[in-house]
């Protein structure tokens, strides 16, 4: 006899009972008293920006709209993360270091869940052919403060680069980066998708055995949170 799923059966049974007589009591049918409440809010914002890696959120729509909010928005910005803590989006897609920096200064996001490890690529001239070569070169980011510079930043400074003092950065749009980046005017440019795809089908495709962290493309000399509340 198997005591354990006698036992279940049993706790199963008496929820089944407790539940159809809270149900009558309100005059709800079990289907109804089971059921989570509904969210605090029917609308909710999330941001719009072009890039493969922050596919889930466009999937979720239909999803969030069938746990109960009705009114999904999507936003367009630049950066998702300062929207959050301005309050023009509720919930987002973003990279995890410039979210820590953010709460470490007392903005009102909080961290919900992990994702994905994340997608990045380093594009670099001739020049840059491991992360320690960025030293005294110059690195396109979308602006200051970007997640791409506070990413790099980081992988720079694991092998013993200074960030502040040793990489000239500078801020340019990823279109205008990608072309200086080909005309050899900057050094490096760390690649979101789906600029890595839009590099490569310029260039060809990059040597075999490079790593996500660098990649030598044939251009002429060159080389992947929510609000608090209130």
């Amino acid at each position: 006899m198997n005591h354990g799923r006698a036992d279940w059966s049993r706790r199963q049974f008496v929820g089944g009972l407790t539940l159809g007589w809270t149900a009558g009591l309100l005059g709800l049918d079990s289907g109804q008293a089971g059921a989570e409440p509904p969210p605090e809010t029917r609308k909710l914002r999330l941001p719009r920006i072009p890039g493969i890696c922050v596919a889930p959120q466009y999937v979720a729509a239909d999803l969030l709209m069938g746990e109960g909010f009705s009114d999904v928005q999507y936003v367009k910005l630049e950066d998702d993360l300062r929207a959050l803590a301005s309050g023009e989006i509720d919930i987002a897609i973003a990279f995890v270091a410039p979210a820590i920096m953010q709460v470490g200064t007392g903005e009102p996001i909080v961290l919900l869940a992990g994702v994905h490890t994340g997608c990045f690529e380093l594009f670099g001239t001739n020049q840059v052919r491991a992360i320690r070569d960025l030293k005294g070169k110059t690195v396109a980011v979308w602006y200051q403060g970007s997640f791409q510079q506070v990413f790099l930043a980081s992988i720079a400074a694991h092998v013993g680069i200074d960030p502040r003092k040793d990489i000239n950065w500078v801020a340019h749009p990823s279109a205008e980066a990608m072309r200086l980046l080909g005309e050899g005017k900057i050094d490096a440019y760390l690649a979101f998708p789906p600029e890595p795809q839009e590099l490569r089908a310029r260039s060809g495709s990059c040597p075999q055995g490079h790593t996500p962290a660098t990649c030598r493309t044939r251009f002429p000399s060159m080389r992947c949170a929510s609000t608090k509340p209130g």
